[in-house]
């Protein structure tokens, strides 16, 4: 170690025993608290205060009222809170309990019961509580929309393509779903932090700058908790690993400069080279976006979070003889910087109030959380006060009881922090006994009643009344709770979702490609044989077999046709798409050389051949079609009519494509074009098994729409993909649209411009889903296949 890294290490010890300094003159103050239990008797008359807005008698009304759902009911939660009034202070409640966790602000100010209700407002109309939804506004489609209407559709889409990846390299013993929403609420807390920050009267463009610049800041920060902290904290890395990890990230923080991986041997290679890229970039670009005068508070904030988690990371569960200020002065530490580093991130001018505010309050948040997570981190070995009190209690009797810690918090919050003000004792103790009753319901009443009387027994009267509001105490909930439960659910689904949606698609794919050769008839027609193996070559390529899977779900999941009546329309289907690609390919259309991996038809054979062949499979797909034996011959009828009329419009639209070449279309010409080249062959595979199932035109109307923009969205994905893709996942060489001076949504509206247009047609499509009656969960996550695929 040189002398420039020897000064920097002992100024970043030096700026951590400073800060220890502060944590341990906290502690003393809340050991005096406990020692002496003045908290109890003061605590004791704010709960029996507290208790008439929260206990209420039994009325003859309250018998015929509406159920109360489960609190993890997301959208029926909220309507009933809405149906019985009790919307607004729940809102408030939570939004207020939120200016005080994240914002450090005291509630007894008037501006800030302003920003207060002006915030519970705008969050109703986002829920959309009086009118039909457009999207659920925690879906990407519902984020995207909010995008739009704040002008950050760039910073959402660059969001969304961060998390996508930071998913796919999580591993499960992380808990991917955990993991990104922690992520998220961090991205979240940053951004209410630059908007509670924002002047009054600032210009929509330094807004969307602010936001922007908040939302890339957030991502960049929050990466510290699945990269940094899960990852030591999981069973994934090596000892050694783990320690040379450590020291990378420590001297990172120290130097102020990203170091260098080099080589890391071993099965974890790939996920850490990922995440020291991601890491790294996320590094760089806190640094570039902070003032110079934050940068150095930054850098001091950072190493004292990283080094309190450290230390107790370390700790071994087993260990007897630490000390009550090594057990609690860490929490302190690490409860406390996680939320002041998101001042300094965002270049915050400093505030007196919100350092103290957040300060004190840190190990309030910790202690339960802790509390919550206590069996969890028995199990892991985690040592945290809870768990390190019930393994060693028995034998130590000097230990501090955390419980009784955490309502000595709590007295010292609302009387010595936010010296008795009725609002802020309002929340905190909603928010205290809030917690006790979602441990109660987590865990059966005999393993509470145990913890209650291990931890609580040294406080009987105060433990009385607290069990008593646990067991009938009203309006409690919070929004950020529920939110937590519905996003934890939504991430679990979606996951669960794409599972099922990638077998299902092998299944079906499996299945089709077995059906689609065309069999060799016995004939003296020597010119029989080439056509046949022409069509075989192309059906035998590495096709996705969209439509057809998708006219499968549809009819069979949706409507309830026998599968084995709807082979000949699969059949059908696929050799529609494969010849119109033939015809594409051809030297007088797209004159492509390569089709799905593979030298295209007229390579192998001869343009002659080709077009006979695609000739051949357009009039296999109307045999196929007229033996759908198992369907009223009239309805038959009406499938082929259609599929002609569509046939002939999709010729119409390669037409169009072809005369376009070397012209600047529109955006109005684009979308029509590629609602001929792309979205009727989705429409067709929708509507074709809509037309067997004999369903209203109103249904057809919806899966029309649907088709319309997820066909337009997948158009402008091939677009991207010829200029961002790569020829081995595609299996066709990219810039093949430039070269051919084809007009496409990347040339008319830049790369940016096409991407925020698909996600713009992405969440036109979601919308439409909801009109549609059968379970949309396949359509929905092949929308999300369209838009993230890399071929």
């Amino acid at each position: 170690m040189d002398g420039m890294e020897e000064k920097l290490r002992k100024n970043g010890e030096e700026c951590y025993r400073l800060a220890e300094q502060n944590a341990a003159d906290y502690f003393h103050l809340l050991n005096l608290l406990v020692s002496q239990k003045n908290y109890v008797p003061i605590l004791t008359n704010d709960l029996l205060s507290w208790k008439k807005q929260h206990v209420y008698p039994l009325s003859f009304r309250s018998f015929f009222s509406k159920r109360k759902p489960v609190t993890g009911h997301y959208q029926k939660y909220i309507q009933w809170l809405h149906y019985t009034n009790k919307l607004d202070p729940y809102l408030e409640r939570s939004i207020s309990y939120i200016f005080l966790r994240d914002l450090g602000k005291g509630l007894d100010h008037k501006d800030t019961s302003t920003k207060i209700r002006t915030t519970v407002e705008g969050l109703k109309q986002h829920l959309k509580i009086n009118h039909h939804e457009t999207a659920d506004p925690l879906s990407i489609a519902g984020l995207y929309r909010w995008a739009q209407k704040e002008g950050i559709e760039s910073a959402i889409i660059w969001l969304i393509d961060k998390l996508k990846k930071a998913a796919a390299y999580i591993p499960n013993e992380m808990d991917p779903e955990h993991a990104i929403r922690k992520l998220i609420k961090i991205i979240a807390g940053v951004v209410m932090n630059v908007l509670d920050g924002l002047e009054e009267g600032i210009s929509s463009e330094k807004r969307v700058e602010a936001l922007d610049e908040a939302i890339r800041l957030g991502y960049s920060y929050g990466l510290a908790y699945p990269f940094i902290d899960d990852l030591l904290d999981a069973k994934i890395l090596s000892k050694a690993e783990k320690k040379r990890y450590s020291d990378l990230i420590r001297a990172t923080l120290i130097t102020g400069s990203a170091q260098k991986l080099g080589e890391w041997p071993g099965e974890n290679k790939d996920l850490i080279r990922y995440i020291h890229n991601e890491l790294s970039e996320a590094f760089e670009y806190i640094k570039d976006h902070q003032k110079q005068e934050n940068s150095k508070l930054f850098f001091e904030q950072a190493f004292v979070f990283f080094q309190s988690q450290e230390l107790d990371r370390i700790k071994d569960l087993e260990n007897e003889t630490y000390t009550n200020e090594q057990l609690y002065i860490p929490v302190i530490l690490k409860s406390s910087s996680s939320r002041m580093i998101v001042r300094s991130v965002i270049s915050a001018p400093e505030n007196e109030e919100f350092d103290q505010h957040t300060f004190y309050y840190g190990i309030y948040n910790q202690l339960a959380d802790d509390f919550a997570d206590m069996f969890e981190d028995l199990e892991e070995e985690r040592v945290t006060p809870y768990t390190y009190f019930i393994r060693h209690h028995e034998k130590r009797t000097d230990l501090i009881n955390p419980f009784e810690l955490y309502w000595a918090v709590i007295c010292h919050l609302i009387h010595d922090v936010y010296h008795a003000d009725a609002k802020s004792l309002e929340v905190v103790l909603d928010r205290a006994i809030n917690g006790l009753k979602r441990f109660r319901e987590r865990h059966e009443s005999k393993k509470y009643n145990e913890v209650m009387e291990l931890f609580a027994s040294g406080i009987p009267p105060l433990n009385r009344l607290v069990q008593q509001m646990v067991r009938k105490a009203d309006d409690v909930d919070f929004f950020d709770k529920l939110l937590r439960d519905h996003m934890i659910m939504v991430l679990q689904n979606e996951r669960n979702e794409r599972e099922e949606f990638l077998k299902t698609i092998e299944m079906i794919r499996n299945q089709i490609n077995k059906i689609l050769p065309v069999a060799h008839h016995d004939s003296s027609l020597l010119m029989e044989m080439p056509i046949i193996d022409a069509a075989n070559y192309s059906l035998n390529g590495d096709g996705k077999r969209l439509r057809p899977i998708i006219t499968w779900v549809a009819g069979v999941d949706g409507y309830g046709l026998a599968a084995s009546a709807m082979v000949p329309l699969l059949k059908s289907l696929e050799y529609m798409h494969t010849a119109s690609l033939i015809f594409d390919d051809l030297p007088s259309q797209d004159n492509a050389s390569y089709r799905r991996g593979r030298p295209a038809l007229h390579q192998v054979y001869n343009v002659a051949i080709a077009e006979l062949t695609g000739l051949f499979l357009t009039q296999k797909a109307t045999e196929e079609q007229a033996a759908l034996n198992g369907f009223d011959a009239k309805t038959v009828l009406q499938l082929i009519q259609y599929s002609a009329r569509v046939t002939g419009e999709i010729c119409m639209g390669q037409a169009m494509d072809l005369e376009s070449k070397g012209k600047a279309l529109t955006l109005a010409q684009l979308n029509k074009l590629s609602f001929y080249k792309t979205g009727l062959a989705f429409e067709a595979s929708l509507v074709m098994p809509a037309i067997l199932a004999q369903t209203s035109e109103l249904e057809i109307e919806a899966l029309r729409r649907f088709a319309l923009h997820a066909g337009i969205a997948f158009q402008i994905k091939d677009d991207l993909l010829d200029v961002e893709g790569e020829q081995a996942a595609l299996g066709k060489p990219v810039g093949m649209d430039a070269q051919n001076n084809n007009s496409t949504f990347v040339s008319a509206l830049g790369v940016e411009g096409a991407r925020q247009t698909m996600w713009d047609h992405y969440a036109h499509a979601t919308e439409i889903l909801q009109d549609i009656p059968w379970n949309t969960v396949f359509l929905k996550q092949l929308l999300n296949y369209m838009v993230n695929r890399e071929r």
